[in-house]
């Protein structure tokens, strides 16, 4: 299995990982997240992280960096696990969370700009798996 390959499924299970621990299950996500989410305030970014779209509020900006933090911590462990920089494996984990957004809701394409999921797929990364 290529490393490249590898990395896909273990970032795969890092996002479930993260999910589990940032952004629990619907019935049980913050609901200013889920609100954030809903109103296009922020979006998956293509480094694995949360990104704000368009004006940060102090209280959207601690969301954003919970999550991110827990996300980090996520990344970190599961890159040392499977011989990763960082930063691969947050790649890997952003393309996967890109990959899961529905409709509605807002992902940073290739060239940096925030784009509005469709019925479409997503635009990716061309490292993307």
């Amino acid at each position: 299995m290529s490393k490249m390959r590898n990395l896909v499924l273990t970032a795969a299970a890092g996002v479930a990982a993260v999910t589990a621990l940032a952004v629990p299950t619907a019935a049980q996500r913050d609901p200013a997240y889920e609100a954030a989410r809903a109103n296009g305030s922020v979006g998956e970014k293509m480094d694995g992280y949360l990104g704000i779209v368009g004006s940060a509020t102090p209280d959207l900006q601690r969301l954003v960096n919970d999550i991110n933090i827990k996300r980090r911590a996520v990344y970190a462990r599961k890159a040392q696990q499977n011989n990763a920089t960082l930063e691969e494996y947050a790649l890997t984990a952003g393309c996967e969370a890109i990959s899961r957004t529905v409709p509605g809701e807002k992902y940073q394409a290739p060239d940096g700009s925030w784009q509005t999921r469709t019925s479409s797929p997503p635009q990716r990364d061309p490292r993307c798996p």
